[in-house]
């Protein structure tokens, strides 16, 4: 099957959209979680979703191969241009207390290059989604990144305050909000999508997962951004997670190596 970005991209808004509301159905609902071997959480919800998603991927184009949180890889064994990241709920902690900021996220990598993405928070009303040319829209309007020019102008949002000591970027970040106009928290998945729509400058993640980061290159590439690691290398395989906008980065980037 012969798909253009644009088939590729209306499918992952369909699919994101269904799973969506399948976590509906379990969001404010006294939903417990289960802890997984890293001790994060994980409910039902995730993995109905991510069976749905799955099952969407693989009747559609069996061919692809796939890296979901929750199931982990199906590679194709005749090998495959194409593979999908999926996370069905970022964010679980914000799902499991009633917090509306979790996301369904879905991109598409295509001889290794990440070239659509989508990122959908159900009980926001939201969606975020792009692929490469075809611009970036948040619920249907064109998506821009801020024309903010000047870092101490710009609010800097994150995930979890207490990971960048743990995970040894203490340094990096203190430099990062000494610098900041204001600096927000709890965001996950959304700090990104904020970037993307001009509401923050910059969302910082000190750990990620290549499903956590999947849809972002090119959504914030076609909103005008930057997304990839604290180098400033398009990836979402560094372990760690920055989007800004192409103005900021380079005083973000100096800040963060301290150079």
């Amino acid at each position: 099957m012969s798909e253009s970005l644009r088939d590729y991209l209306d499918f992952t808004i369909e699919t994101a959209w269904q799973a969506g509301q399948l976590t509906l159905g379990y969001f404010q609902t006294g939903l417990r979680p289960d802890l997984k071997s890293d001790e994060s959480p994980v409910t039902v919800a995730d993995r109905e979703a991510e069976k749905l998603i799955l099952s969407r991927i693989e009747k559609r184009y069996p061919g692809h191969a796939i890296i979901g949180e929750e199931y982990g890889s199906r590679e194709n064994t005749a090998g495959s241009s194409h593979r999908w990241l999926i996370d069905p709920i970022d964010g679980t902690r914000s799902f499991v207390r009633g917090v509306p900021l979790y996301a369904v996220l879905i991109g598409l990598e295509i001889e290794g290059q990440c070239q659509v993405g989508v990122a959908h928070f159900p009980a926001l009303g939201e969606m975020i989604a792009a692929a490469s040319g075809e611009g970036c829209w948040w619920n249907g309007r064109r998506a821009r990144v801020s024309p903010v020019e000047r870092l101490k102008d710009a609010v800097v949002t994150h995930y979890d305050a207490a990971a960048f000591d743990k995970y040894g970027r203490a340094a990096a970040w203190e430099r990062l909000k000494q610098t900041a106009g204001y600096r927000a928290g709890w965001c996950d998945a959304y700090g990104y999508a904020l970037v993307a729509t001009g509401r923050v400058e910059v969302m910082l993640d000190p750990i990620i997962n290549p499903w956590d980061g999947g849809p972002f290159p090119p959504i914030l590439a076609e909103a005008g951004g930057y997304f990839g690691d604290w180098r400033g290398n398009p990836t979402i395989y560094a372990s760690e997670g920055l989007g800004t906008t192409q103005i900021l980065l380079p005083e973000v980037l100096r800040l963060l190596n301290n150079d």
